[in-house]
């Protein structure tokens, strides 16, 4: 999650965060690829 300081506002940026961390995730196909690629990029990067 990116927020842009410039762009979005403090209180903005609390009702933002607050909603991305309660989301839940539904294990979708197209969910699951992405996250793959994710955790593959990690990989590469953190070792």
């Amino acid at each position: 999650l990116c927020l842009g300081a410039r762009v979005v506002g403090g209180e903005l940026a609390r009702e933002i965060t607050t909603a991305f961390v309660s989301a839940e995730y539904s294990g979708e196909e197209r969910h699951r690829r992405r996250l793959g690629k994710v955790l593959d990029m990690e990989k590469d990067s953190f070792r």
